[in-house]
């Protein structure tokens, strides 16, 4: 219960202006919110709140490390992971209503009455966003000591295999036509 609360900000005391917060994570937090498809992680979180009257416009920095699966041959992989998020947080009488019609993920409503925010989603999200969608060994890396070469091999020989049957399959089409044209002679 109290990690819950080490994400919660107490807006209402803060002046307006920019104010600065720092949490780091690691794989316990993941694990709490669901099974992350990474271990050791160890992120950073820059967080700048920049409060005004009405809204508030919140920066995160996100960076780190952590260990994930390559993509494309199965080994486990050294990942940094760096990004920035951009939240707008408005300050409405419905937010309930206003967050329903909301299109804009990057825009969040909460009520007047309201005295903290939690940041926790966010920085669960946005350090998931942080990772690139391909997760693989860079091209100086690829078929080194941390590849797995028996996954290599058998990728490069079905690319040879579907190569052959796409060459055969585009041939088999131009028959068609062949035996087509003979017929109306």
């Amino acid at each position: 219960m109290a990690s819950k609360h080490k994400f919660e900000i107490a807006f209402v005391g803060l002046k307006q202006g920019v104010h600065e917060f720092s949490y780091e994570v690691d794989d316990k937090f993941f694990v709490e919110k669901g099974d992350p498809d990474f271990t050791n992680c160890r992120a950073n979180i820059k967080l700048q709140l920049d409060k005004k009257s009405s809204f508030m416009l919140l920066k995160f920095e996100i960076g780190g490390k952590a260990d994930i699966n390559c993509d494309r041959c199965g080994n486990p992989l050294a990942m940094d992971i760096w990004d920035e998020f951009n939240m707008l947080i408005k300050l409405v009488e419905n937010p309930e209503e206003m967050n329903a019609q909301e299109e804009d993920p990057d825009v969040y409503y909460i009520g007047r009455t309201e005295s903290h925010i939690d940041v926790g989603n966010w920085i669960y999200e946005f350090v998931l966003l942080s990772f690139p969608l391909q997760k693989m060994c860079s091209a100086e890396e690829m078929g080194g000591p941390q590849c797995n070469k028996e996954v290599l091999e058998k990728l490069k020989n079905m690319e040879v295999k579907e190569e052959q049957t796409n060459a055969n399959q585009l041939w088999k089409g131009l028959e068609q036509f062949k035996k087509t044209k003979k017929v109306k002679k």
